[in-house]
Formats: C-alpha cells, sequence, structure tokens
C-alpha cells in the first residue's frame, strides 16, 4: 500500500529493453485493477482477462521508440502508482502532434495528484523532448473525464456521440480534447 505522505517519482521509458525487472507484470495489474473498476479504455467489459491485459502491455512495450512512443509511470515508494503513453505519428502532415493514451491511476492512490502529475509530465516530455506543438486524447463521456483535463488545460473539440458501448443500455460519448499551445 502506499503511503498517503508520499511524493511520486515520475520516470519515461523509450526502448523495450529498458524497463526495469516486473514493471510489465505491474503495469499489467494496474490496468486490470482499473479496468475491472469500470474504467481505462481498451477493455470495456469487466472483468477482464489478464492474459489480454499483459498482452496488451507487451505491445506497448514493444512499440516503444524515442521519435514516437513513450511510456510514462509514476511510482510511490517504488510501487507503480499510475501510467499513461504518449505516442505520435512521424508522418510529415502530422508530425507536430500526440495523443496520450491509457492514463490511469491505481484505485488507491486518487484523488493524490498523481493523474494530473504523469499528465504534466508527459505535457513537458512532449514539448522539450519530442519537439510536439499540441496534444489530443479521446476520454469516456460519463465520468467526469472532460472535467479533470479540463482542469489541466484541455479543452474539448468534439464529441462521438454514443461511440462507445459498456454494455446493452450503457453507450457513451467519446469527447475529444485537445492541448495546445504545449
Amino acid at each position: 500500500m502506499i503511503a498517503q505522505d508520499e511524493t511520486p517519482l515520475f520516470t519515461q521509458f523509450t526502448a523495450p529493453g529498458s524497463l526495469p525487472d516486473g514493471l510489465s507484470a505491474a503495469l499489467a495489474d494496474c490496468w486490470t485493477e482499473v479496468s475491472d473498476a469500470g474504467g481505462a479504455a481498451g477493455f470495456p467489459f469487466p472483468p477482464v482477462d489478464p492474459a489480454e491485459v499483459a498482452a496488451a502491455v507487451d505491445r506497448i512495450v514493444t512499440g516503444l521508440d524515442p521519435a514516437s512512443s513513450r511510456l510514462v509511470v509514476a511510482t510511490v515508494d517504488g510501487a507503480l502508482a499510475g501510467w499513461l503513453c504518449l505516442r505520435r505519428d512521424t508522418h510529415p502532415l502530422v508530425a507536430h502532434w500526440g495523443t496520450l493514451h491509457h492514463v490511469q491511476t491505481r484505485l488507491g492512490v486518487r484523488g493524490r495528484g498523481i493523474g494530473a502529475g504523469l499528465v504534466r509530465r508527459a505535457r513537458a516530455i512532449a514539448r522539450e523532448e519530442m519537439g510536439l506543438e499540441q496534444l489530443r486524447l479521446a476520454a469516456r463521456g460519463g465520468v467526469g473525464l472532460e472535467e479533470f483535463y479540463g482542469r489541466l488545460g484541455w479543452r474539448e473539440v468534439g464529441r462521438w456521440p454514443g461511440a462507445l458501448r459498456l454494455a446493452a443500455d450503457d453507450d457513451r460519448d467519446e469527447i475529444l480534447m485537445v492541448l495546445t499551445p504545449l
């Protein structure tokens, strides 16, 4: 368990071989926990299959590349508290912007600023290291994410009504957001 007074450490990884032992498993455990609680994109119907989550984490890790895909993690006293992916398409038409994916924090550390810290760290990496001019993301409607990101300077630029079907009677908007300038 992470103590209330611990300060998070934010670290980025830019290559598949750079992750310390156990981090991939911790990422999958976090993603499973968050998905089973009804959050995190990628696995809409809890409970999720841990093997599917581990395979998805492996795809993210093997795709890490300093130019196009970075993993940002938050740890507290050595334990994973949250993580996200920052990606860009290197095609010249769109290479000036990036996208945040899989922004998530462990349930036990919510409300402590770790998610906000991850997003701020990704913003700094995007601007200072990747030379990006804007960031984009798509968030699930109906859970207050637009307010969370709004407090961090993001603005809603559109919605795809009913784009996400979480259950037979639970369609949610996909909210399109942008952060510019970085």
